[in-house]
């Protein structure tokens, strides 16, 4: 497929880190494990910088699902708890997203999430872009970009997944459930800001004595946030849980806690592994995290809440 191309300058002016309150949509599959609802929490309590304009589920398959649909439904009715627990409304917020994963890269999966994706592409610009945040299999975006490649010239994506360019391979979680999706993605030329998993945003851990500490008795939503955090692991003896996905909100809220720099973008290979060519685009991409100021902001957050 031809996708529609981007100037240079054009391009790193949508990469700059972002300022002031932005647009956004949050794509999760929040069901999948329990760092998901972490940044959905983070997002939905920082208006002052995110405006959510809409919450997608994504697909999964693990032990935690019987197959990809099961997965998005499962994180489908995850979103709509942590709404019920935070006393936002769902109506025109929440959409299911896809039902499989890509199984061609010129064949989209249709869903409710990327034609509400697409529409709120569509009446952006690439002054003003809607952030695409995805924190999962990264289907519901291809997809959108296979059905709509125009949105590419009026999107920013954040990407939590793979792992970072100097790993011996990019078999991670996110990534590999739709590797297809994720080079659609990476070859299409969209505006990117990337995430890696390990050595990268794989710092961002915390512990139930912090749990209990910060956000135990912050609302129904902190409860429920510590019990499926202690529920994670029934051996919680100098044991710590990374939460990944807070990453996501945390670059768009305050980009200086996640340093990022500009490269061309991989190639990501059959085998899952990164090749590269230095004539392709370029993408931002995340080199570490400031573990204690993203933490501390969740959980001043979360204390306000309930104050």
């Amino acid at each position: 497929m031809n996708f529609p191309t981007l100037s240079a300058s054009k391009r790193i002016e949508m990469l700059q880190p972002p300022t002031g309150q932005v647009r956004m949509v949050l794509d999760t599959d929040t069901y999948n494990e329990i760092d998901d609802q972490f940044a959905v929490v983070h997002a939905l309590l920082s208006p002052e910088h995110l405006n959510v304009e809409a919450l997608y589920a994504a697909p999964f398959h693990n032990n935690r699902s019987s197959n990809a649909e099961d997965g998005m439904e499962k994180s489908y009715d995850e979103i709509l708890r942590l709404l019920d627990f935070l006393n936002v409304s769902a109506d025109r917020f929440v959409y299911r997203g896809s039902r499989a994963f890509l199984a061609d890269k010129a064949a989209p999966v249709q869903s409710d999430a990327a034609t509400d994706m697409i529409e709120r592409a569509m009446a952006s610009s690439t002054e003003e872009p809607l952030y695409v945040v995805a924190v999962g299999a990264i289907t519901n975006v291809a997809s959108a970009i296979l059905i709509e490649p125009e949105i590419i010239k009026r999107i920013v994506i954040v990407w939590l997944g793979g792992n970072p360019l100097y790993w011996p391979h990019t078999r991670e979680f996110n990534l590999m459930q739709d590797l297809q999706s994720a080079q659609v993605v990476l070859d299409c030329g969209v505006p990117f800001v990337w995430l890696p998993a390990r050595g990268v945003v794989s710092h961002l851990h915390t512990t139930v004595a912090e749990m209990e500490r910060y956000v135990q008795g912050r609302g129904k939503v902190g409860d429920y946030l510590v019990q499926i955090f202690k529920d994670y692991s029934s051996d919680h003896f100098a044991w710590s849980k990374v939460i990944w996905d807070i990453s996501a909100t945390a670059y768009l809220i305050n980009p200086t806690w996640v340093p990022t720099d500009i490269v061309h973008s991989p190639i990501l290979t059959e085998t899952v592994t990164w090749s590269f060519d230095n004539s392709r685009h370029l993408m931002r991409v995340a080199t570490s995290v400031n573990r204690d100021a993203i933490f501390r902001d969740l959980f001043e957050k979360l204390q306000h809440h309930t104050a």
